[in-house]
């Protein structure tokens, strides 16, 4: 929708430039906690399960594998997790202390403003899926590659810290059969706060 590309295009360089001197200063406080490379970079599916990779502040040590993030989702998707609950795992040991807080705040995803500025994501969208993730979807879940990933979604606006993977997966479904600009501007509306109150 031209519409829709048009207001990502103009609201991530807003953002960007807005956001600005907090982009810088979390840049220098990664360097200066942790050391260079202050992005991550990791491969993600996107629309029609196209390979992109996505833009994040590094919140993790050098090389860090992710095995616990894999077992993490799979007890997620299978229930054996203590709390069913999709969340970041700030408490990981290969997160950095800069990179606990930023993740807590979600301020790890706002370099997904350039995902967004080259048209891999949207401003509004199903999250970006990792590919060791399909092995849990049901066929349904599939419908959430018929648009582009978001920074933020309905699954983030709907109390994530309370909402299970395939809870998650269904409400990007959702999203996929029935978005329209009005709800879009909802969450997007929804989501400084929903970012707060999780972080809180």
């Amino acid at each position: 929708m031209a519409v829709k590309r048009a207001i990502d295009v103009i609201g991530s360089l807003i953002c960007l430039v807005v956001l600005s001197p907090l982009l810088t200063a979390i840049a220098m406080a990664i360097v200066l906690g942790t050391g260079r490379p202050v992005l991550f970079r990791q491969v993600r599916l996107g629309r029609e399960m196209r390979e992109f990779r996505v833009l994040k502040f590094r919140t993790m040590k050098l090389d860090s594998a992710p095995d616990l993030h894999m077992e993490y989702i799979a007890k997620l998707a299978t229930g054996q997790a203590d709390d069913d609950a999709l969340k970041k795992l700030t408490a990981d040991p290969r997160v950095t202390g800069v990179g606990g807080f930023l993740r807590r705040f979600s301020l790890d995803e706002l370099p997904q403003l350039l995902n967004v500025l080259r048209g891999n994501m949207s401003l509004v969208g199903p999250r970006p899926a990792l590919e060791y993730e399909l092995r849990h979807y049901e066929g349904r879940h599939y419908e959430r590659f018929a648009v582009k990933p978001g920074m933020t979604g309905l699954w983030q606006v709907s109390g994530r810290n309370a909402i299970g993977f395939t809870e998650m997966l269904d409400l990007d479904a959702e999203y996929a059969g029935s978005s329209n600009l009005l709800t879009d501007a909802k969450i997007l509306v929804k989501t400084p706060v929903a970012a707060m109150s999780d972080g809180a």
